[in-house]
């Protein structure tokens, strides 16, 4: 295991000052599901880590409230807390749907949803729902605070565009009136599976018209994203079997497009467009 020096803060103020004077050689640990492993297997992604600053007791990271219309989420609530929130369970199932699905139950009461987002892996599975929901994020470094997109933050895979001097402590997100929602993810197997491909869909439609569309595919592109292309074709119309079909067949095209034929293609296309159609068909339930 790489050796390090350990630093625990008790406020955002005192972190934010640590990784300032860090040089970039600093990690934050929350969870650490995915931290501990690196450090341990030695690998090349945290080779620069020197100090390890441990965020778990700052308390004003723990939270799930309403602003408004504003649901927040504080960087530090597991992905077992998001899956039992009322609030989050009854505005948005598939994002506590997606939570639910992560490892097995001890990396689910240990995982935070900011260690999730930080680690930019592209299988991650409560990121899909959450570019869906055009979700923000808080960062704070000692220079001040700045509020992005979260889908902003995704350029390459495990390498966030946040700052090695700030700190996530927030995303943030609004629901649209009347969206219904879905989740599907396809493992390995049925527990403790990485996402091999999965799929977030947020809908609102009227009098069978789909007036809003947001279609994020997950483990399947170089980075976590929505796919306009698809949305577009379904923007206006009908909620039908034959429009659904063709804005899934449009995601599989954008995965080869983007992504290129690789070996695992004849069996990733097929499966990406029957994943896509199976949630959209739920989102927008059509049968």
């Amino acid at each position: 295991m790489f050796r390090f020096t350990y630093e625990r803060p008790t406020t955002i103020a005192d972190a934010c000052a640590i990784l300032a004077a860090s040089s970039g050689k600093a990690k934050v640990i929350a969870g650490g599901t995915d931290l501990i492993i690196g450090l341990r297997d030695e690998d090349k992604k945290v080779a620069h880590v020197e100090k390890v600053v441990d965020i778990t007791h700052i308390a004003a990271l723990k939270y799930i409230k309403t602003d408004g219309e504003v649901i927040r989420v504080g960087a530090l609530v597991t992905h077992d807390e998001i899956f039992n929130s009322p609030i989050l369970k009854s505005s948005v199932p598939f994002f506590t749907e997606a939570t639910n699905t992560v490892g097995s139950p001890q990396i689910r009461h240990r995982g935070t949803i900011g260690g999730s987002i930080c680690n930019a892996s592209p299988a991650a599975d409560p990121v899909p729902p959450l570019i869906a929901l055009d979700a923000e994020v808080t960062l704070i470094s000692a220079k001040g605070k700045r509020i992005m997109k979260l889908a902003d933050i995704y350029d390459r895979p495990y390498k966030p565009t946040i700052g090695t001097d700030e700190l996530l402590t927030e995303v943030s997100f609004k629901v649209p009136a009347g969206a219904k929602t879905a989740f599907v993810k396809l493992g390995r197997r049925k527990a403790l599976a990485i996402a091999r491909m999965n799929v977030a869909v947020l809908a609102v439609k009227k009098a069978g018209i789909v007036e809003d569309i947001r279609i994020v595919p997950g483990s399947v592109l170089p980075k976590t994203m929505r796919v306009e292309a698809a949305e577009a074709l379904l923007i206006g119309k009908q909620a039908t079997q034959e429009t659904i079909a063709q804005a899934a067949r449009k995601v599989a095209e954008v995965m080869l497009e983007m992504s290129g034929v690789r070996w695992s293609t004849p069996y990733k296309e097929p499966v990406i467009e029957a994943l896509t159609r199976r949630a959209l068909a739920q989102a927008l339930e059509v049968e």
